[in-house]
């Protein structure tokens, strides 16, 4: 099989390049330079938005775009491989579903308009042109949270330092709150053999609801780090009273409610009919510290996307009150 990959160097694109590598694919990767790309792949360089002058010849049985910006970029990519692509698979997002997302919400759930320049918005926008170009052979990937090696978002490293760091560790509960997500990994996995299935239209990406828990996920952060941290569990009222907010400060964690419905309860029984499988959180734990470990302990940061985390002395003063609650 012959791969485009547009981008290719970071955290799901490079997991898709590499998964591809593996399978013996001939892969293309198309991007501006700024990251290393993998080796073993022929390298396109350009920029999405201005210059796709090194597209203009050739031929790959599909193309696969991780695009996240104006969905102006994904049209005119896919215009200008329409007829030398066999299929178009695009990475969205769950998030193109309108706000709030009922329970157990399939492929055909209602959508948000393509306007503005919202991250929901403008991924239906990128949707929208691949579809209009592709048609039945444009792959709408609608991933749910992602984790695992390479990512450049700070979510599940943010997690893993914290926690290596040791000590009395903050932990929003409920413990057995149930969690979605993807790694990364699998998400390529599942891309890459649809690709070769000759698949079409919209899937949800993503675990089924449960796959781990908020307990299981930071308790194997210890386990993985050897940290001697201890986890405090907090109620989620708690955690809101003390002004932390969810997702952003307590990365992954929302509290039950209509959010975590919206991104930790979809329905996934079309993906898993069609072979998404996700592995055991222990892997992806496990192998994202490796990965930390190997480049410093440090994970990169995408410069569009703001820093996670929970400051240390808001942490140490909603520890201090709990505390002092349980006398």
């Amino acid at each position: 099989m012959r791969l485009l990959v547009l981008g290719g160097t970071e955290f799901v694109g490079r997991a898709v390049v590499e998964d591809a590598l593996r399978r013996g694919w001939e892969v293309t990767v198309f991007h501006r330079g700024r990251h290393p790309a993998p080796a073993g792949v022929t390298v396109l360089a350009g920029d999405r938005e201005g210059d796709l002058a090194a597209l203009a010849a050739g031929e790959w049985d599909a193309v696969l775009d991780t695009w996240s910006g104006a969905p102006a970029a994904v049209e005119a990519a896919a215009k200008a491989l329409r007829g030398r692509v066999e299929t178009y698979a695009y990475v969205s997002t769950r998030s193109v579903y309108t706000y709030p997302t009922a329970p157990d919400a399939a492929e055909d759930a209602p959508v948000v308009e393509p306007e503005g320049d919202d991250y929901a918005a403008v991924k239906r926008g990128g949707e929208l042109a691949a579809v209009e170009a592709f048609g039945e052979r444009a792959l709408l990937l609608r991933a749910g949270l992602i984790l695992g090696p390479y990512e450049n978002i700070g979510r599940l490293p943010w997690w893993l330092t914290r926690i290596a760091r040791g000590g009395d560790v903050l932990a929003p509960g409920p413990r057995d709150l149930p969690l979605q997500y993807v790694d990364a990994r699998d998400l390529a996995a599942f891309a890459l053999d649809a690709i070769e299935r000759r698949l079409g239209g919209a899937y949800n990406i993503v675990s089924a609801s449960g796959h781990t828990t908020m307990g299981e996920l930071l308790e194997t952060c210890v386990e993985v780090t050897g940290s001697d941290a201890v986890l405090r569990w907090a109620a989620p009222e708690a955690v809101e009273a003390a002004g932390i907010a969810p997702w952003t400060e307590l990365p992954v964690w929302l509290p039950p409610g209509e959010l975590h419905d919206t991104l930790h309860q979809g329905d996934v029984s079309k993906a898993l009919a069609a072979g998404l499988t996700c592995r055991p959180v222990r892997e992806t734990v496990a192998d994202t510290w490796s990965w930390l470990g190997s480049i410093g302990g440090t994970a990169p940061q995408r410069p569009d996307r703001p820093t996670v985390g929970l400051a240390p002395e808001k942490e140490a003063a909603l520890l201090a009150q709990l505390g002092a609650e349980l006398g």
